[in-house]
């Protein structure tokens, strides 16, 4: 006979319930408070990732707002617990490969809220902005020579810190498709590091993800 008192077990599981997965129940209720508040926590990953796509700091505040928006019009659908944020990378993901049709298709909804940014101040100059978009476009530029689904998991995984798992439901790939691609976009990318005759240091954003 169990011994186990099935209150105690009740509770215990709803303690390990994470604060994202709360809020996306209340947000799939139709609570916009609750949304807000994901946004606000997740903004700046989100923001992060379509700038590391894109390389430009404008163009990413554009897609930050399309892809919450997209989230918002999606907030019917049921997540596994601790998958809020892998979603939006995988809604991030596909508004990023489709950017033009993406943007044409929210430019009206865009235009009646404000700007998404994930803070009110940057804290950046016009000058440092404009470096990192230099720097981030010569990244870009090796990072364009993979194929997209290695492109795609390099970023999520070696720039973003994705784990496998995470990456995997965020792409809707099984996970050691996401080992694999992994390990040959970081293959692809040291040869062409080596032969590039870049410098050490100048596609750091790229070198960095190289290892780990």
């Amino acid at each position: 006979m169990s011994t186990r008192n099935p209150e105690a077990v009740a509770g215990h599981e709803q303690d390990q319930v994470e604060p994202d997965d709360l809020l996306w129940r209340s947000a799939r209720s139709g609570d916009a408070e609750a949304f807000a508040t994901l946004f606000e926590s997740h903004a700046k990953a989100i923001y992060n990732y379509c700038f590391r796509r894109v390389g430009d700091w404008s163009a990413a505040e554009d897609l930050l707002s399309v892809v919450f928006l997209e989230a918002w019009r999606r907030r019917g659908k049921e997540l596994p617990p601790g998958k809020v944020l892998p979603w939006l990378y995988g809604i991030a993901t596909n508004v990023v490969r489709n950017r033009r049709r993406s943007e044409r298709r929210y430019r009206m909804a865009l235009s009646r809220v404000p700007a998404a940014r994930p803070e009110d101040d940057f804290g950046e100059d016009a000058d440092v902005r404009v470096d990192d978009e230099r720097r981030m476009r010569d990244a870009l530029a090796l990072l364009k020579t993979l194929p997209r689904g290695q492109q795609d998991v390099f970023v999520l995984c070696a720039w973003g810190d994705l784990s496998y798992d995470d990456a995997a439901f965020a792409l809707e790939v099984p996970v050691g498709t996401i080992r694999s691609r992994l390990a040959r976009a970081r293959r692809s990318l040291e040869e062409l590091g080596s032969t590039s005759g870049h410098e050490s240091g100048e596609t750091p954003n790229v070198r960095e993800g190289y290892e780990g």
